[in-house]
């Protein structure tokens, strides 16, 4: 019998690649997010802004009305104002906190009570949470507090069965962007379906809770003198 799966933040390509993988395996997935969504793979796309209580609880019940059931909750909303600290504005912060750590909060908080022994929710995170880049204040603060909530619900609902979980994904379909590989040691990008596996990971992963998984072809484990010294570039073979 195939899960019910609510993926929130259905609209980017992460999210429908997302929905496609659950798909696949059999499972019947809602996806909601702030415009509609022509994929496929969702059996119900549901226009619903999840940050807020009733969107959170329309689309958990709209799950439930689908499947019959209540399995797998995947948060992949995000908002990314690009600016530095001193000229993003009051609505670029509110809009990243509340895309992100907002709409986890409120799902979370309608899909825990329903959510079943062996059920799991599995967050969408990013690098950005630990590693600093410039011009993403918001964004950054926006997924390291989902970072910390995510901790915090595996401790708590672990007793019951649940597991929680995220993914930290690096640069997702940079093809088009200058040098965009730099820095990575698998020398290139990721792509939405690599996130997807590693999402579909989690969410089976017994007996793994609290954890936050870099999808990032290896970006966060790399010094950044590996790229930026000639020398070191030259001896290893790094980059070209």
């Amino acid at each position: 019998m195939g899960h019910g799966v609510l993926v929130v933040g259905s609209g980017s390509p992460i999210g429908r690649a997302i929905g496609r993988a659950f798909a696949a395996a059999g499972d019947t997935v809602v996806g909601a997010s702030l415009e509609p969504v022509d994929e496929p793979a969702f059996a119900v796309t549901l226009v619903a802004d999840c940050s807020a209580a009733a969107g959170a609880t329309s689309a958990v019940q709209a799950t439930v009305d689908a499947a019959g059931r209540l399995d797998v909750v995947v948060l992949a909303a995000a908002a990314m104002p690009v600016a530095p600290l001193t000229e993003t504005t009051d609505e670029q912060w509110r809009a990243a906190l509340d895309a992100t750590l907002g709409t986890a909060f409120a799902v979370g908080r309608a899909a825990l009570p329903l959510l079943p022994p062996g059920g799991a929710v599995v967050a969408v995170s990013s690098v950005n949470a630990f590693l600093a880049a410039p011009g993403v204040p918001a964004y950054a603060a926006a997924k390291a507090g989902l970072e910390g909530l995510v901790r915090q619900l595996a401790l708590e609902y672990g007793p019951r069965g649940i597991r929680v979980n995220a993914v930290a994904p690096g640069m997702i379909g940079g093809d088009a962007i200058p040098d965009a590989a730099a820095g990575y040691p698998l020398g290139r990008t990721g792509t939405p379906e690599e996130v997807a596996e590693a999402v579909l990971y989690l969410a089976g992963a017994g007996f793994v809770t609290g954890a936050v998984l870099p999808v990032d072809g290896g970006l966060s484990i790399a010094s950044p003198a590996a790229f930026l010294r000639a020398d070191l570039r030259r001896r290893w073979g790094i980059g070209g």
